[in-house]
């Protein structure tokens, strides 16, 4: 692990002297094919290398990781043309992948929310950086005191239990904790960053603020911090657990619920992908919350999908954002009369949020249906209603930019690069292919 560590450090200086973007990406691509040859997925920690290590749950956030990484140079390529600081952005997006990739595999608990505050920072730098309105700032205002506001608490639980337990790592942590104080303050960090409902309303505005980088990584990567942790930690609020998550997983059933009804109402296509990804992530923190095998296994499964759809879908948006210079559904209209071939990949990506076939969505949501209704029969009524109203905003969504009159101030138009079309594809294949070797994620335990 430590030899991945180490490629990323010596490659700042190429990416702050060289405005190479090609020559990043494709270090990026080497870094993920060797990352997949070189472990191996098990349920076992292995690879070990100082504080760091890799089981099956690592191993397939850390290669999401890469892979939106690479998107998302490919996504920015139109930055180079302007040269909007291009080596900087370079260099933040390193610093960003180093951070994730080193909470990822680290097998410590403090080292892990050490690297778990850190990404914070080249998340606001990219969002106040190269954000589009004026409103960024209080868009990274709210991204970093909510985050900032529920980390406090958790670092002095962790010291708490440290001092009573004499071990923070991984594989040890079997002590079980019965206190509602040190739950509420280790887990408040990941319900903020996943987002749990109620402690959302940062998501959708860094989101509309953010550039498409931004937004690809806080779908893609940043949400899937907070699942990680909470799946890491569970084990040892096992006890306490079985009496209080009923709560949250109530508070995260009826807000995706409700979330969806928001949806139905948005008008920005970004803060409608937005606020989709808080219903995604609730069912996702329901599943964990039933302190189940098919819960785990189906939250698993579930971040992975929502990473590379919704990083697919804000990447449609940026098109449309590129050629119209709005994200209002009122000016992105008839969108099949101009770009058909584009209009494809919208009803691809749309089909894939709402989980139809053959999705990794839809391996998830059957996995995390089975967890939550095993867990209690009634959770079945907003279950019905979550999955029916997921279906209603991404055909809203689709209908809705697709047909209609075309917005008749538009006179020349540019259809699509073969770049935009490539990124898409790199979106969409993995996300249904992965599903014909879907076993693979039923051996973490």
């Amino acid at each position: 692990m430590m030899k991945f560590s180490l490629m990323m450090i010596f490659m700042i200086p190429m990416s702050l002297k060289l405005k190479s973007f090609w020559l990043n990406q494709c270090m990026y691509f080497l870094m993920f094919f060797l990352f997949v040859l070189v472990n191996s997925y098990n349920y076992m920690f292995k690879n070990l290398s100082y504080f760091m290590g890799c089981d099956l749950l690592s191993y397939c956030l850390i290669l999401l990781s890469f892979w939106v990484c690479i998107l998302m140079i490919m996504a920015s390529e139109s930055m180079s043309y302007k040269n909007y600081f291009t080596n900087m952005f370079l260099f933040v997006l390193l610093c960003l992948i180093f951070f994730l990739f080193m909470a990822f595999s680290s097998m410590n608990l403090f080292m892990f929310y050490l690297f778990f505050e850190m990404s914070l920072i080249p998340t606001l730098i990219l969002i106040i950086g190269w954000g589009y309105q004026p409103e960024r700032l209080q868009a990274g205002i709210y991204l970093l005191f909510y985050t900032l506001l529920v980390s406090l608490p958790m670092m002095i639980s962790i010291f708490y239990y440290y001092e009573k337990f004499y071990s923070l790592d991984f594989f040890f942590l079997s002590e079980m904790v019965s206190n509602v104080y040190m739950y509420m303050c280790m887990n408040m960090a990941f319900f903020v960053k996943m987002p749990m409902f109620m402690v959302h309303l940062w998501l959708p505005k860094a989101h509309v603020e953010a550039p498409v980088s931004g937004s690809m990584i806080l779908a893609g990567i940043m949400l899937k911090l907070g699942g990680y942790g909470l799946m890491r930690l569970m084990i040892i609020f096992l006890e306490i657990g079985m009496k209080i998550n009923i709560i949250f997983i109530l508070i995260s059933l009826y807000g995706g619920l409700l979330v969806s009804l928001i949806c139905v109402r948005q008008i920005d296509i970004k803060s409608l992908i937005a606020y989709s990804s808080v219903a995604h992530m609730g069912l996702v923190l329901g599943g964990i919350m039933t302190l189940t095998y098919w819960g785990m296994c189906g939250s698993l499964v579930m971040m992975l999908a929502h990473g590379l759809c919704s990083s697919g879908l804000f990447c449609l948006a940026n098109i449309n954002y590129e050629r119209f210079s709005s994200r209002s559904m009122y000016l992105n209209k008839g969108m099949i009369n101009l770009i058909p071939s584009m209009s494809l990949w919208w009803f691809l990506l749309s089909s894939s949020n709402m989980a139809a076939p053959p999705s990794l969505n839809l391996l998830g949501e059957i996995m995390l249906i089975n967890s939550l209704v095993m867990w209690n029969s009634l959770s079945m009524l907003i279950l019905m209603f979550l999955s029916f109203f997921s279906a209603v905003y991404s055909l809203y969504l689709y209908s809705y930019t697709q047909h209609g009159m075309i917005f008749s101030g538009l006179f020349s138009f540019f259809s699509g690069m073969i770049r935009e079309y490539l990124l898409l594809l790199l979106h969409w294949l993995p996300l249904n292919l992965m599903i014909l070797k879907s076993e693979i994620f039923c051996l973490w335990i």
